[in-house]
């Protein structure tokens, strides 16, 4: 039930808003959650705005207002423009029923490899990510799903910044699993993994309906959408790896957004306009950066469309595109402009180069970015692909992405320079995240090798047996090439790919069982108002994500030691001598200390406050196991009166 819940809640609000405003088949389908992201990041400052709380029945009136606003416009839109249809058009060529079949088949074939690898490496729904930023995203989406409201400039509580009002981070992703968190039996750690598989699940779908857009073979586009989750780049390394959930998901709808573009060279009404404005909101609101991903693959194409690599009539599709523009800079520049607030912090991002430049082109060439070992099952079929589309100038416009995309990823994994780091700024100048963008390219190209190879075995086999039906053949030497590669890849790489995902993924160290028993014993026993004393270093900043707890330290970047919060992280266990501490306390109406077993990093080191807490009598432990041990501060029982609102002194942080 919990995992329709969420299925529904990324799908259904986009569907409805997509079908309103024309879109149809695999676009339609592909096209729900990057819409309802969407619909969510543009609800989220005017519901905001509006007073109006943020929560599953508001936001779903909400969609149905947009639905309706949307359907009104698409009629008059097309009452008034008279749109004339263009010869070869899609809608004028529709595929046979053997098409969608196979192009079907792929996509199922990629949607249970996608959900083996991650039910695999994850090991369990319940199961706590144990990476650096995972309870950053579980707090974000517990704090507005317990305050109704989801405008970034209200959570900066859980950044250790309570009185920043200008404080800015995207929260669409975390916007709309706060709408499920808590209902159906979701709790926190099930509400993250079934978003992060509800995202992989659209990436098939996505690449299925870029395909049949831009008219490739039903053959290709089935190939290219099986593959998509075979790729270890995308989407597992960005789900070990931080977990960049929200940036993840942003990605996984570029998919779509492209299958959209395609309704501006062949107008559908306002399917265009609305589609891509809509959608490029979403990944505002995703991810700053992803907006920047999408202008960059929005101009390739216009340069293939002026260059005539692909066809268009400007007097048709005129209309669309002054739709789009002036929609586009509606719905999506009021969302990158908070984003400036945190542009100096994003761009000042330093990673260190792990590879050589000759290593940094191989991985690019073979689709295998920051692998130990390269996908050559998958990567060297997609690098003929790139050829295939080069001689038969198809979609010209993804190769040039791929160029621009894996470029950019190989420069800024081997050096370091002011160049590199000014282009590659505003993803954290991150090559991880840069690498996250080319499989995409490999899935189209992988599926056009595979396509031109069956049609190779075809003709040959065909022209040795004339009495073969050649569009038999041709499938049949397809999925014998598909079985081929899958086998050898050792089973799509799943064993690879859902190992390398369970890196993050285990019992501890962060988040242990143990240490997740002493968040539950605490959320039975804190009084409404208290906060707990933690360390910034251990797990113990899940609490409010997991239990609703409320630490001291909400982050691993911890606070200024000019704070009574900092001061306490270095200082509290001198608690009898220094004249400082007891206030603090009182301020921050602390009367729990939590100390745990694991840290988030090898390099982390435990809070020095925190230290020897035993030795001194005014700490008696109240809660033990193996993996964290809780203490009760002496003469802080009464530290807040019954029935004080949570965080009544957030200001001491």
């Amino acid at each position: 039930m919990n995992v329709l819940l969420v299925l529904l809640a990324f799908w259904l609000p986009g569907l409805a808003v997509g079908a309103a405003v024309g879109l149809r088949g695999w676009t339609l389908a592909a096209s729900g959650p990057a819409l309802t992201f969407g619909i969510v990041a543009v609800g989220v400052p005017i519901l905001g705005k509006l007073g109006v709380t943020w929560n599953l029945l508001n936001v779903a009136l909400w969609a149905l207002l947009l639905t309706i606003v949307g359907f009104g416009a698409s009629l008059l839109f097309k009452r008034f423009t008279k749109p004339k249809e263009i010869e070869g058009a899609p809608e004028n060529l529709p595929r046979t029923l053997r098409d969608h079949l196979i192009i079907g088949a792929g996509v199922v074939v990629g949607l249970g490899v996608g959900a083996v690898t991650f039910l695999r490496g994850s090991h369990s729904l319940d199961r706590v990510q144990q990476g650096w930023d995972a309870p950053y995203h579980g707090d974000l989406v517990r704090w507005i799903a317990e305050h109704g409201d989801a405008r970034p400039s209200t959570v900066g509580q859980i950044a250790n910044l309570p009185n920043q009002t200008d404080y800015f981070y995207p929260d669409t992703y975390h916007a709309l699993l706060a709408l499920v968190f808590g209902k159906a039996g979701l709790a926190m750690p099930q509400t993250l993994n079934l978003g992060a598989l509800a995202v992989i699940l659209t990436v098939p779908l996505g690449v299925a309906a870029l395909g049949v857009a831009w008219r490739m073979p039903a053959i290709a586009v089935g190939a290219a959408a099986a593959v998509t989750t075979w790729f270890t780049a995308f989407p597992y390394d960005s789900l070990w790896r931080g977990p960049l959930w929200p940036y993840v998901a942003g990605v996984a709808m570029i998919p779509a957004l492209l299958a959209i573009t395609r309704h501006l060279i062949v107008p559908r009404g306002l399917a265009g306009p609305v589609g891509i404005s809509l959608v490029l909101a979403g990944l505002a609101g995703l991810h700053t950066s992803l907006a920047f991903v999408a202008t960059v693959y929005l101009l390739i194409i216009l340069v293939a469309v002026v260059f005539r690599f692909e066809p268009i009539n400007w007097r048709v599709s005129r209309a669309s595109l002054i739709a789009t523009v002036a929609l586009g800079v509606v719905f999506a520049f009021p969302l990158v402009l908070p984003a400036l607030y945190n542009a100096a912090g994003v761009t000042s991002a330093f990673w260190s180069s792990e590879a050589t430049v000759s290593g940094a082109i191989g991985e690019t060439i073979l689709f295998s970015p920051m692998a130990d070992f390269p996908l050559w099952w998958i990567g060297i079929p997609a690098l003929i692909g790139i050829f295939v589309m080069i001689k038969r100038r198809r979609n010209l416009w993804m190769v040039a992405s791929y160029v621009v995309f894996g470029g950019l990823f190989a420069a800024t994994v081997s050096l370091e320079t002011p160049l590199i780091h000014t282009l590659t700024g505003i993803f954290y100048n991150d090559h991880w995240r840069l690498a996250a963008l080319v499989p995409l390219a490999g899935s189209i190209a992988f599926g056009e090798a595979i396509n031109a190879g069956a049609e190779k075995i075809s003709g040959k086999l065909v022209g040795w047996r004339p009495s073969l039906k050649p569009a038999m053949v041709t499938l049949a030497a397809a999925a014998v090439l598909g079985l081929l590669l899958a086998g050898l890849s050792k089973g799509a790489y799943i064993g690879r790919n859902s190992q390398r995902l369970g890196m993050n993924y285990t019992d501890g160290p962060t988040v242990s069982r143990g240490e997740e028993a002493a968040y539950k014993w605490l959320s039975e026993h804190v009084k409404p108002g208290e906060r707990v004393m933690n360390d910034r270093s251990d797990g113990s900043v899940w609490m409010y994500a997991l239990y609703g707890v409320w630490p001291v330290e909400w982050t691993f970047y911890g606070t200024e030691a000019t704070t009574k919060s900092g001061l306490l992280t270095i200082r509290l266990n001198d608690l009898d001598h220094d004249p400082r501490i007891r206030p603090a306390l009182t301020d921050l109406k602390v009367r729990y200390v939590i100390k745990g077993k694991g840290l988030v990093t090898p390099e982390s080191r435990p809070a020095t406050g925190l230290q020897n807490l035993e030795q001194n009598e005014a700490f008696k432990v109240v809660f033990q196991n193996d993996d964290a041990t809780v203490y009760e501060i002496e003469g802080q029982e009464n530290v807040v009166t019954s029935g004080a609102s949570p965080g009544s002194s957030a200001s001491g942080n």
